[in-house]
């Protein structure tokens, strides 16, 4: 690739980096648009144009989805970095400006029950009037990483292990259950089924959202068979009609074990897991006064 002189003078715009960095976490132009709120070619313009300012090919876009480049990901490791300083830049900016965030960034990971967060979030927004909510869904290791690279505020989800980088709230656990829809195993597996008797049948697990670092498989038997969808309201879908089994949350399948619709599977050699769900936000960042109220909401609430 090469590039004038005068390209680089102009120096990196800000607009440009975030837009790779949307690129490179979500894998497509077209999904960084959403997420930024933007049309897909000005983004495809700002990456192309940062392409050219550096005299760096970034993105490899022959597959089906854009791929970063060897370049590109050490690239991105180092902008991910300094747009997370950014963001805290601004942020204390306006802590000093005294004046209210114009939007909070919150992420809903694939464990928590929602209606239980969307009330509370209304409770709270429907008194705060200058703050726009924007909410996303992340699954698995998403919200986590979305917390760690700065672009949520607060995140729900299972609770995290590194006390150290985040503040946490507890608010709930949660029961993960093995199940399946009645005949999909055959009877004789009962309850001492172990995972290696469960190989041969189809496995349906959610795809986690993160885009680096190593991906956790949960409950995942080596070997078998799956189905991956993105979320546990579509899980359930699926195993009650009989296209595979899998771990659930209790509150989503209460109603369908006692109908019948569902059925345990296992026992002690497949128990399920109890998993702590928290707010959580970041310790050494600077929170706007919209966030900190939010943040004693939660408490007061979970108290």
């Amino acid at each position: 690739m090469t590039v004038d002189a005068t390209d680089r003078d102009e120096g990196l715009k800000l607009h440009d980096l975030h837009c790779f960095a949307a690129v490179a976490r979500s894998g497509s132009f077209q999904a960084a648009a959403r997420v930024l709120g933007r049309s897909h070619p000005s983004v495809f313009a700002a990456v192309k144009r940062l392409e050219t300012r550096l005299g760096l090919a970034l993105l490899d876009r022959s597959g089906y989805r854009v791929a970063l480049t060897e370049v590109g990901r050490s690239f991105y490791e180092r902008a991910r970095s300094s747009l997370t300083e950014i963001d805290r830049l601004s942020a204390h900016a306006r802590l000093l400006a005294g004046g209210e965030e114009p939007v909070l960034r919150v992420v809903i990971g694939d464990l928590c029950p929602r209606a239980m967060i969307l009330g509370l979030l209304t409770a709270f927004f429907e008194k705060v009037k200058g703050t726009r909510l924007h909410l996303d869904y992340e699954a698995v290791g998403g919200p986590a990483e979305r917390l760690r690279e700065g672009t949520a505020d607060i995140v729900f989800h299972r609770a995290d292990d590194d006390t150290m980088l985040t503040e946490q709230i507890p608010i709930a656990e949660i029961a993960l259950l093995p199940v399946a829809a009645p005949g999909f195993l055959p009877p004789h597996l009962g309850i001492h089924t172990t995972p290696a008797q469960l190989r041969p049948f189809t496995q349906c697990i959610i795809r986690d959202t993160a885009q680096t670092g190593a991906r956790k498989d949960h409950f995942l038997i080596d070997g078998a068979p799956n189905c991956s969808v993105p979320d546990h309201a579509m899980k359930r879908e699926l195993i009650v009609h009989g296209m595979g089994w899998g771990h659930l949350p209790d509150f989503l399948i209460a109603e369908d074990l006692e109908a019948g619709r569902l059925v345990r599977v296992g026992g002690r050699h497949l128990p399920g897991k109890v998993e702590p769900l928290a707010a959580s936000r970041l310790r050494d960042r600077a929170h706007g006064p919209v966030a900190e109220r939010l943040w004693d909401h939660i408490r007061s609430r979970f108290a």
